[in-house]
């Protein structure tokens, strides 16, 4: 099969969505199908056997680190030559509209996927008048799919409900070898608390910005004596956070990869993600993984992985002391912050990125057989 894969984001940049797709791309190449990406320019010409056509862009105003690739005939020129079976739209916005037009122009088969709750985020930005206006616009831009993948049960319905027709669920996946407790080290652990390995240490691991509302971590590191707080990531809002957190024992680490990063999350005592925009949280279950038990909001895709007092914990956003009651409860118990660490894994190896990917090739392959004129 060959598919053209269209994303408003790729490498080099970090997040989720790469996240995903990475593994995706290796996992399909892997089947012995042919992907060909097109995403904004990064400087990357292949990855694990996929060509990348970049397109070159500018930075989002608001979002320095995302790029404008705005649609041009070279796209279409590209995709032709490479004669796609199907094609996907990652999270259409702008550069993904290219996508959509060879897909009507060529008449080849569209699928869609939704991954970033762009409506929640415009509150955050001073734009939340505009919500009604980007639903519109969504449900434009997917309902001309032959199918919508969504990562979460709760994004299954916010779409249905805003009128997004033929929605299905693309199930989760994590790196299981990448992320394992047995990464659990001093050496981590005195770097990311600056020196202090035997305090609680806390650890986010994720973009900086608004939408995550890392501010919220403050008054759980403050209610509890003596903890330490790592921030690991970067993003446009890291200015204001280290305002936000000047004369608090937290330490902005930067970016982490790898099995670096494993071993962060191995290292924590707990996990504190406070977002409610979350489409689904694959950090959720990195952090899981790596047996770091995690205490996050309530809300949007989270629950789908998170089970409260089983393998993390749960808490009302809406609730002030919520995160700071479920964190205060994990800490206190050693006992039981062991068996949500073994659970959280358990949970974990449940989800591999080829189990995931095979379910994508077989949505593919659905939406491949029912086009009206396949080739």
């Amino acid at each position: 099969m060959r598919i053209a894969l269209f994303t408003e984001t790729f490498l080099p940049k970090v997040d989720g969505i790469v996240t995903r797709l990475k593994h995706t791309v290796d996992h399909l190449q892997r089947m012995n199908d042919q992907v060909l990406v097109f995403s904004p320019d990064g400087g990357i010409a292949e990855y694990k056997g996929a060509k990348i056509h970049g397109v070159s862009g500018f930075p989002l105003p608001l979002y320095p680190e995302l790029k404008l690739a705005l649609p041009r005939p070279s796209i279409a020129a590209a995709v032709q030559k490479f004669q796609p079976d199907i094609i996907h739209i990652v999270n259409p916005a702008v550069l993904g509209f290219s996508g959509l037009f060879c897909s009507k122009f060529y008449n080849i088969p569209l699928i869609a996927s939704y991954h970033t709750h762009l409506p929640e985020y415009l509150q955050h930005y001073g734009l939340g008048m505009l919500e009604g206006v980007l639903w519109e616009l969504i449900k434009m831009t997917h309902n001309q799919a032959a199918l919508n993948l969504c990562t979460s049960t709760a994004m299954v319905q916010a779409l249905s409900e805003h009128g997004i027709e033929r929605t299905s669920l693309w199930q989760r996946g994590v790196d299981t070898e990448t992320f394992q407790p047995s990464l659990a080290s001093l050496e981590m652990r005195s770097r990311l608390s600056k020196g202090y390995p035997d305090a609680p240490l806390l650890l986010y691991v994720g973009r900086l910005s608004a939408e995550k509302e890392i501010e919220r971590i403050k008054p759980v590191l403050e209610a509890i004596p003596n903890a330490r707080l790592a921030l690991v990531g970067d993003g446009p809002n890291r200015q204001n956070l280290e305002k936000h957190f000047a004369g608090t024992p937290t330490h902005f680490v930067g970016y982490l990869q790898g099995k670096e990063l494993g071993a962060a999350f191995a290292s924590a005592d707990a996990f504190i993600f406070p977002s409610r925009t979350e489409t689904l949280g694959l950090v959720l279950l990195e952090a899981m993984a790596a047996g770091c038990p995690v205490v996050a909001a309530r809300s949007g895709g989270i629950p789908d992985i998170v089970e409260d007092g089983v393998n993390g914990y749960l808490f009302d956003p809406s609730d002030e002391t919520g995160a700071i009651t479920a964190t205060k409860q994990l800490l206190a118990n050693p006992e039981q912050r062991e068996t949500l660490r073994q659970n959280a894994r358990k949970e974990a190896e449940k989800w591999s990125w080829s189990a995931a990917t095979q379910q994508l090739n077989e949505y593919y392959q659905k939406v491949i057989d029912l086009h009206p004129t396949k080739k």
